[in-house]
């Protein structure tokens, strides 16, 4: 079978990691890159044997033996890159978050819409053995009726570029929009919002935190202006709540990890475990992640499409499988993040639709 041809803008830190999950895939080409950084893009170009470079991205959307780009830049640079990208004709997957705001977010979605293309954002974590195992328990009802979910994550000194690793782009407002919720949290939640089913939200409480210490150079440097702790509560329709807590840094030792509850048992994510009630005798269960996967991947000879997002991309594009609607989980992922940065404006509780009426574009102009 002929191999899917993609395009990739950006080949930065995300670029790279893109790239290498793109050289294990067989039925994969990256044809063609494009980057403002010549001298880099043209290393990258050697290493990964791209045979097409440009230092302007809409060169590279003007070949037409590309299927489909891989948008690998900052956050306000994903929707007017992602939105030309589609109206050039090309299917698009998209780093995370989707974008920097909400309203950026849906003017993405609207427009794969419109011209019937595919649009997937890169949520690694709807891939991974523990939300493949609990779907499958949740499919088959055996957590009952699902009410509550906390979504966690936890790094104790993580903050990119002030405490020693990555660029101060990842905690700047201009390039970044946002914090720990957009770097990280958007895994954790779209991971639970996943599981859930991607219900309605319905009402978002929430606050924001700068407070731990940070070296006083890198902070002038940087321009540090973002959140490295977001608390948030969700009220969704049905009446399923979800509780929040996404650390970049914080003075405490590691969170328990990202839990669902229903009436019957509940999940914990990381460490994955299973409890319930059996003849009225708590029971906590842990299962061999590893040892179903591995026969899942003996007896369905599509279950490679689902060992990473790129993996599913590929399979989606070429056929093999339908594609998650990793747009719509995305999208509402951001519409819960804004909806804790106006609660915490505000200080009080916000409706979704205040979010949606109050998101403005933060998106960098091209």
């Amino acid at each position: 079978m002929t191999q899917v041809r993609i395009g990739i803008i950006g080949v930065g830190q995300i670029g790279k990691h893109h790239l290498r999950n793109y050289a294990a895939i067989q039925d994969a080409a990256v044809i063609a890159a494009a980057d403002v950084n010549e001298a880099e893009m043209a290393r990258v170009a050697a290493e990964f044997k791209i045979p097409h470079t440009y230092t302007d991205f809409r060169k590279l959307l003007e070949r037409d033996d590309i299927e489909a780009v891989d948008v690998c830049l900052h956050n306000n640079y994903h929707a007017p890159v992602t939105i030309e990208a589609l109206r050039a004709g090309k299917h698009v997957y998209c780093e995370k978050p989707m974008a920097g705001s909400y309203a950026d977010a849906r003017a993405m979605y609207d427009e794969a819409r419109r011209r019937k293309l595919k649009l997937s954002i890169q949520l690694s974590t709807l891939f991974s053995k523990e939300t493949k195992i609990a779907k499958r328990l949740i499919d088959k009802g055996r957590l009952g009726r699902i009410y509550h979910a906390r979504s966690t994550g936890y790094r104790r000194r993580g903050r990119p570029y002030v405490d020693g690793y990555g660029t101060s782009s990842f905690v700047r407002k201009a390039v970044a929009a946002g914090g720990a919720l957009y770097d990280m949290g958007v895994y954790h939640i779209s991971q639970i919002l996943y599981l859930l089913g991607t219900p309605k939200v319905e009402r978002i409480s929430g606050k924001v935190y700068q407070e731990t210490g940070m070296d006083p150079r890198r902070r002038k440097l940087s321009g540090y202006d973002v959140e490295e702790l977001g608390l948030g509560f969700v009220r969704f329709a049905g009446g399923v709540t979800m509780d929040i807590i996404e650390s970049w840094a914080i003075h405490m030792g590691p969170f328990e990890g990202s839990f669902i509850a229903g009436s019957k048992a509940g999940i914990r994510l990381s460490p994955f475990s299973f409890h319930t009630t059996t003849d009225d005798i708590e029971m906590d269960a842990s299962f061999d992640i590893n040892g179903t996967d591995w026969r899942w991947h003996q007896l369905n000879e599509k279950e490679w499409a689902y060992d990473s997002p790129q993996h599913h991309w590929i399979a989606a594009l070429k056929g093999a499988t339908p594609l998650l609607p990793t747009d719509e989980v995305a999208l509402q992922t951001m519409l819960i993040s804004e909806g804790i940065y106006l609660s915490d404006r505000l200080g009080r509780e916000v409706s979704a639709d205040e979010v949606v009426r109050n998101s403005k574009s933060t998106a960098v102009k091209l």
